[in-house]
């Protein structure tokens, strides 16, 4: 993936039309959205340069995280805090919290699955099965679990993502990602979703999974 296939990427993400009940974030209608645009190039640039071979796919991004910075997986301390132990994030990567961003607090799942990802010393690509905000009608600060109609909207962009990236394991982070991808034709291990108190179960597959060799190629 180039850097001139990363900006079509993005742009086309932008263009879908989600339909009600959803936030597309990345929407040029809103001015806001430029910087989460901005925010994701950099993160598929610099993973892009890391050249994963492991693809986390989870769920959907909620309101206080990704909805925010519009990178998969983080929130606002992530983005706008000290570096990680992978070098990601931190000063002087370029990143910029919108200003709608303000009085949202962090979501605290984001902050789990960093820290198992640091535990267990693995740094895979990150996506959602439904890369936009599905909310409860008429309240976007909320989150819903996207319907199979919806995520085989997102479809297309993980398997994009998947072979522009030549990735070689693709794992489903919870249910609803694993029913996506079977739906897709794609039957991936799946590990338990780090939310809701599934952190030991999130790090215990990552380990099994690391033993058993994925992400070795």
């Amino acid at each position: 993936m180039t850097g001139v296939s990363i900006s079509s990427f993005v742009r086309r993400l932008a263009a879908v039309e989600t339909g009600s009940g959803c936030t597309n974030f990345f929407d040029q209608a809103l001015p806001e959205n430029a910087l989460r645009r901005h925010n994701l190039e950099i993160y598929l640039q610099e993973m892009l340069d890391r050249r994963p071979k492991v693809l986390l796919v989870g769920e959907a991004p909620g309101f206080r995280g990704m909805r925010i910075t519009g990178v998969p997986f983080t929130n606002r301390t992530i983005l706008d805090g000290p570096a990680n132990s992978f070098g990601l994030f931190g000063p002087g990567k370029g990143y910029v919290l919108p200003p709608d961003a303000a009085g949202i607090a962090a979501e605290p799942t984001a902050t789990v699955l960093w820290q198992v990802l640091e535990e267990v010393g693995l740094l895979p690509l990150l996506w959602s099965a439904f890369p936009w905000h599905p909310h409860q009608p008429g309240n976007p600060l909320s989150n819903r679990t996207p319907k199979p109609s919806e995520t085989k909207l997102g479809t297309p962009f993980w398997q994009e993502l998947s072979e522009l990236f030549g990735i070689s394991s693709i794992v489903a982070v919870g249910n609803v990602a694993q029913h996506s991808l079977l739906r897709s034709g794609l039957a991936a291990p799946r590990i338990r979703h780090p939310a809701h108190g599934g952190r030991s179960g999130f790090k215990r597959g990552l380990e099994q999974l690391l033993e058993a060799g994925m992400g070795a190629c």
